[in-house]
């Protein structure tokens, strides 16, 4: 049976992978209330569809900071791919290449971040960074993966402390960082590569949300927390610079990574084809003409 939706990959990978791997991709923290209430909140919104405009020709394409890629997504920072696949986050980079989008490595890859960039040299690859309280290390991270030629970094800001992850305990695994400091050399310094926030979406949200944001930094915002098309069109009508596909962790590519690289890409296309259908049937013809007139909440 083919697999047609994010939903068929997920099930899939239920199937496929251990108990311990599958608790870790789709376990949250606690009682998980925040992954189930981010779920329910993006249910509640719609979107108004615009009839009788010509909708022939339908371009998603974007730019961000200069480079073009085929749709406003880019591949959450998730760690650990190889888990779920021997070749882990080259087969992922791999992936957002031959789709013509951003793929954003984790600190927390399992990869060594050259073997990701050799496999994908022209992929567009940014660098998501933990905050670590050795100042010094971070330097060296950031200069690291400047010289490897990643193009932004995406700071994570909402994990002061860990979760406490009770499958994860239950299950023994214990998943170290994977980043040695005799592995980071330093390089001369050069130009700050350009930095984005990732706000993360919680049951509290809403888009009014992103303009208080807005009105304090000047950082770029990346909206994590996207599942659907829907999800991924109303970002872009609030003049979010980028959205990241991800389920309550981020981590539902590792779902889909579990089908190896094809699934991966499939998905992608997946996702831009239903983003494409989204613009369509509220006649937008380019990303520029996505805006908030289109939003509505379900009363259901």
């Amino acid at each position: 049976m083919p697999l047609v939706c994010l939903t068929d990959f997920q099930a899939y990978a239920q199937k496929h992978l251990s108990k311990s791997t599958w608790d870790y991709i789709e376990g949250g923290a606690d009682e998980c209330f925040t992954r189930d209430d981010n779920i329910t909140a993006f249910k509640r919104i719609r979107l108004r569809p615009r009839y009788l405009k010509d909708v022939q020709e339908v371009d998603t394409r974007t730019t961000v900071q200069g480079e073009e890629i085929t749709a406003p997504i880019c591949i959450s920072p998730t760690g650990f791919h190889c888990l779920v696949w021997p070749d882990g986050e080259m087969s992922t980079a791999r992936a957002a290449q031959a789709a013509g989008i951003c793929y954003i490595t984790s600190t927390y890859a399992s990869c060594a971040l050259e073997d990701i960039v050799a496999t994908a040299p022209r992929g567009l690859r940014w660098f998501q960074l933990y905050m670590q309280s050795d100042k010094q290390l971070n330097k060296q991270l950031v200069q690291k993966v400047e010289s490897l030629g990643f193009k932004a970094l995406v700071i994570t800001v909402d994990v002061p402390k860990l979760g406490n992850r009770r499958q994860d305990i239950q299950n023994q695994l214990d998943l170290k960082m994977n980043l040695l400091l005799k592995d980071l050399r330093s390089t001369k310094e050069r130009n700050p590569m350009p930095y984005f926030q990732m706000f993360p979406i919680d049951a509290s949200f809403c888009w009014n949300d992103l303009s208080w944001l807005q009105s304090i930094t000047r950082l770029p915002i990346i909206l994590k927390g996207i599942l659907t098309k829907e999800d991924a069109e109303l970002a872009v009508k609030h003049n979010v610079h980028g959205i990241i596909v991800s389920n309550h962790g981020g981590r539902q590519l590792d779902d889909v990574l579990a089908s190896g690289e094809y699934g991966v890409e499939e998905v992608l296309n997946i996702i831009k084809n239903e983003f494409h259908t989204s613009m369509a049937l509220t006649g937008c013809r380019s990303v520029a003409e996505i805006n908030q007139d289109l939003i509505q909440f379900s009363r259901l």
